[in-house]
């Protein structure tokens, strides 16, 4: 079979960069959802818990491990691909996506298309000015994490709409926004939460992965790097896409709740995931839909890549075989160790201009004996 064209890899084969720190990110403060387990009376937490956002509470209660150098390793195997709003990595010769299909399958968030996605108009009204006054904050600007942990510990005579509404913006600033402590989340998606039953039906999952491929687009990933928004889906995704891998690093839970997102307590990062990943031999390649045409979500002002298309069209119908052959060794980001220069190359015709990368050589550090001379020298 006759490939059409495929995207190239973001790093050259064996280039891949070694993770120089932890990724930084802000999805898992302790104090934001003991605060607000604190704060709610006991139905009123059950009520936040079994709510179509109840499953991020639900993950929260796992104790879920990060391991950033596993999501680092597996970022580092992306194909390069135009469009922002979808991710694939390549596993040995197999491809595996991540777009809002796979993210909304592993949540069950509601991940449904809607005009203005973060930039809803929502009525000022003097109940909303009186909540924002509780917050302690103002009209203008969404609630700060750290502020929703001060209104915690003064919440107790709110009404119970109030206290509920508390809950709800507790999720929303700790994993659907996912930023630093202080930063205020966005007005006009917080003051969707007067209304509660409109805030717990809006697409949600839509805007944390839009918050999350937001942060992640065209991150240099060979210096120490943050990614805001809910990051440890990625971790899920990839003990899902990898089941082999998934069942003995993800520490599987018994049973297998629903939905995926709550399969796996998940693991300290290890030096050996590289090769660990690239020998899987299992792997989900993407979600699939009940006809091609569903594959692929739609966004505003996204870009058009025919290439990371051609990757479903030629899988559809699940008679490719993928190989290392099919794939381009050299990436289109030239390493920290690589760098590109020009040679002639003589031919029959004479010589000709050719473009090759090379192994860049650190330079050679002067000897101490030489720095000492030069420092006694020194008047």
């Amino acid at each position: 079979m006759d490939l059409p064209e495929l995207p190239k890899r973001l790093f050259t084969l064996g280039e891949v960069s070694e993770p120089v720190k932890n990724i930084s990110y802000h999805t898992d403060d302790t104090k934001l959802f003991t605060a607000i387990r604190g704060a709610l009376h006991p139905d009123e937490y059950q009520e936040l818990r079994d709510s179509k956002l109840g499953v991020i509470l639900k993950f929260k209660e796992l104790n879920f491990a990060w391991a950033s150098r596993l999501v680092h390793f597996m970022l580092c195997f992306k194909l390069d691909i135009k469009k922002k709003y979808e991710l694939w990595c390549l596993v040995g010769p197999q491809p595996a996506r991540f777009s809002l299909i796979e993210f909304e399958h592993l949540t069950c968030l509601n991940c449904d298309y809607v005009e203005n996605l973060e930039n809803q108009r929502c009525e000022v009204t003097d109940e909303m000015i009186a909540f924002w006054q509780l917050l302690g904050d103002g009209i203008d600007a969404g609630p700060t994490t750290e502020q929703i942990i001060a209104a915690c510990k003064r919440c107790s005579e709110w009404s119970r709409d109030d206290r509920m509404r508390l809950g709800y913006l507790a999720i929303f600033t700790g994993f659907i926004e996912g930023r630093k402590l202080l930063t205020v989340t966005r007005a006009s998606l917080a003051r969707l939460v007067m209304d509660l039953e409109e805030f717990e039906n809006y697409p949600w999952g839509r805007v944390a992965f839009k918050v999350l491929m937001d942060s992640l687009w065209n991150k240099d990933l060979t210096k120490s790097y943050t990614i805001d928004g809910f990051v440890q889906v990625i971790q899920v995704w990839v003990y899902y896409a990898l089941p082999e891998f998934g069942a003995e690093y993800g520490h599987p839970v018994q049973n297998k709740p629903s939905p995926p997102l709550l399969v796996y307590n998940g693991g300290k990062g290890r030096r050996f995931f590289k090769d660990a990943i690239r020998r899987e031999s299992v792997v989900l390649n993407f979600v699939k839909k009940k006809d091609i045409n569903e594959m692929w979500p739609k966004w505003n002002h996204d870009v058009e890549d025919k290439a990371a298309n051609h990757i479903v069209e030629v899988m559809w119908n699940g008679n490719h075989h993928w190989t290392m052959e099919c794939w381009e060794v050299v990436g289109a980001t030239l390493g920290s160790k690589q760098k590109s220069v020009v040679v002639y190359v003589k031919n029959e015709e004479g010589y000709v201009k050719e473009e090759t990368t090379v192994k860049e050589e650190r330079p050679r550090k002067k000897a101490r004996k030489e720095t000492t001379v030069k420092a006694e020298e020194t008047p």
